[in-house]
């Protein structure tokens, strides 16, 4: 089980109370307001932590650059993928992967 396997497991048992406040602290760390493809819309929305949130709804529609491989969350939690507000979430991109059967790049 890598690290972030082992995060979604412990998750389960916490309350919504605690994931806010984490995720908060996540939000506070958290590279994606500095990124070239971060969008003023998305900043207007609060739109980041998309490795644990989810791709942007609405404010995101092109990649200019990537750099999620340099988030501390992405050395925090041993994710693998990136591109998280295009492409969706960490777990997202796991799924998507294991469903077709494509490799981890």
């Amino acid at each position: 089980m890598d690290k972030f396997e082992q995060m979604m497991k412990d998750v389960k048992g916490t309350s919504p109370a605690q994931l806010n406040k984490d995720m908060e602290k996540y939000k506070s760390i958290c590279n994606c307001p500095k990124c070239p493809t971060h969008t003023t819309c998305a900043k207007n929305a609060k739109e980041h932590a998309f490795c644990l949130v989810g791709k942007s709804f609405m404010c995101i529609s092109e990649q200019k650059a990537c750099i999620c491989p340099t988030c501390p969350l992405t050395q925090e939690f041993g994710l693998k993928h990136n591109s998280f507000c295009m492409k969706g979430a960490e777990k997202a991109q796991r799924y998507e992967h294991a469903l077709w059967g494509t490799k981890i790049p």
